[in-house]
């Protein structure tokens, strides 16, 4: 069995994001492969065997492991990752992850619905890794495609009223976690950071992120979280992507997202 690890992601997956923040922290030498959103279905299903097509998925030779908690847990439990999740800490840090995984959904949902305004952006986000041929599909496919997302995220106004909610909820709490202290647990760099900054990245849109801080982003969907952009919280995950996260997204190569 190889023992390489292999990244399932797509670009403007924020749960994606954690757990390969998550490996680059950790120092776990993987290999990433980025999916095409709508074609990334039928290869999510078949490696996942779990019925459903989330991303990310980590594949080691033929065992793969879907949906980021269930990552991380795997990860424990076969690699050191103590420097991240110390053991001592660890059922704190990990409510602290599902605590911010629950508002995953609630902020794709709420970003989606003025993103949905901007085919052009959408399609350039979907396509940017894609193949020629993909990119036309992707593009040609765009004005089905976005009916079923809408279908299957739930982004109407009613529910997206509710998303809002939930994201100040966690939000406010945020702010007064962070009222006296850098890091949310002790005077360290965690996974507790991590969880929290890379599901909230979305709405703080750090300039470190290929996809969160590039202009059009952040003018045509990410606007719409306007009322937290000065908030200590939003504030805070620019912080750890300028501090933990901006030396490795430089080194990293991205094909640039031409709108």
């Amino acid at each position: 069995m190889s023992d390489t690890l292999t990244l399932f992601t797509i670009n403007m997956s924020h749960y994606s994001e954690k757990v390969r923040w998550l490996l680059d922290a950790s120092c776990l030498p993987y290999q990433e492969q980025p999916l095409t959103p709508a074609l990334h279905t039928i290869p999510m299903l078949i490696k996942g065997r779990r019925w459903q097509t989330t991303v990310p998925l980590l594949q080691r030779g033929g065992e793969c492991i879907q949906d980021s908690p269930r990552i991380v847990a795997w990860l424990t439990q076969h690699y050191d990752l103590e420097s991240c999740l110390p053991s001592v800490e660890r059922q704190q840090i990990l409510a602290i992850q599902a605590r911010f995984d629950r508002i995953g959904k609630p902020i794709a949902r709420f970003l989606y619905l003025p993103g949905f305004a901007h085919g052009a952006l959408l399609r350039a986000i979907w396509g940017q890794f894609a193949s020629p041929l993909a990119r036309l599909f992707v593009s040609a496919s765009y004005p089905v495609v976005k009916p079923m997302f809408q279908v299957k995220l739930r982004i109407n106004e009613r529910a997206v009223a509710r998303a809002r909610h939930q994201i100040d909820v966690e939000i406010q709490w945020l702010n007064a976690q962070l009222v006296d202290r850098r890091y949310l647990l002790g005077d360290r760099f965690t996974f507790a950071d991590i969880a929290a900054a890379s599901i909230l990245a979305p709405l703080a849109c750090p300039t470190e992120h290929p996809i969160y801080g590039h202009p059009e982003f952040r003018a045509k969907m990410a606007s719409a979280a306007s009322q937290w952009a000065d908030s200590p919280a939003l504030q805070w995950v620019r912080d750890m992507y300028a501090l933990h996260r901006g030396p490795v997204w430089a080194r990293m190569t991205v094909p640039p997202l031409l709108v």
